[in-house]
């Protein structure tokens, strides 16, 4: 059964990196493997802009969200190409060892990584790495997948490892990000929890 999947911990990830241009992307699989040496892996779609520019750069850094990250850092990094746009300009940006940017906002630890091999996974890519250099940015709580979709009720986007493809339900649908109001009328001046945007357009079952 898929609720299967809801018993599964992970977080909340910003993944980076940079060939031909800056990219950046939200990720919930991100995990250590091995201690020593240090390795760990991500998984991306291969359709994903940032994929591309890991396999030609062969490094990338992961930095983790605090539980209070604020919603902009979400919609600009989950539901746009990096193709298209400069998804850091909004943000304090850094560059890691490894020359590689990252913000610095909402942010409690950051992870530089080399890749060490890559593995097909069907509709993703598994990159597996040894950590460079690693940096804790803050004491603050780290957001946890279970939270972000509990608590700001937040949506994961299709090419999400994690995707699992929603029940049509009557309410109004965000045109910018995707989340869900339930309810058969939408109160005057509503603003999406999640982008901050306030474009809906009404569904029904």
């Amino acid at each position: 059964m898929k609720k299967a999947y809801d018993k599964l911990t992970s977080g909340m990830y910003l993944v980076s990196a940079k060939a031909d241009k800056e990219a950046g992307c939200i990720i919930n699989t991100f995990e250590q493997v091995a201690s020593t040496p240090e390795l760990v892996l991500i998984a991306l779609n291969k359709d994903n802009y940032t994929t591309k520019q890991i396999k030609k750069s062969q490094k990338f850094n992961v930095t983790v969200l605090k539980e209070a990250a604020r919603a902009e850092i979400i919609q600009t990094f989950g539901f746009s190409s990096s193709e298209f746009t400069d998804k850091f300009q909004s943000f304090n940006k850094k560059y890691d060892l490894l020359n590689l940017p990252y913000i610095t906002d909402d942010m409690v630890a950051l992870f530089s990584v080399r890749v060490k091999e890559e593995i097909d996974a069907i509709t993703h890519t598994i990159f597996l790495g040894e950590v460079s250099e690693s940096v804790l940015l803050s004491d603050e709580r780290p957001m946890s997948y279970a939270y972000y979709k509990e608590e700001k009720k937040g949506i994961t986007p299709p090419k999400a490892p994690s995707y699992q493809k929603p029940k049509q339900i009557s309410g109004y649908k965000c045109d910018v990000c995707g989340y869900i109001y339930r309810g058969e009328t939408l109160p005057i001046d509503y603003i999406c929890p999640i982008c901050g945007e306030a474009k809906f357009t009404k569904i029904t079952e």
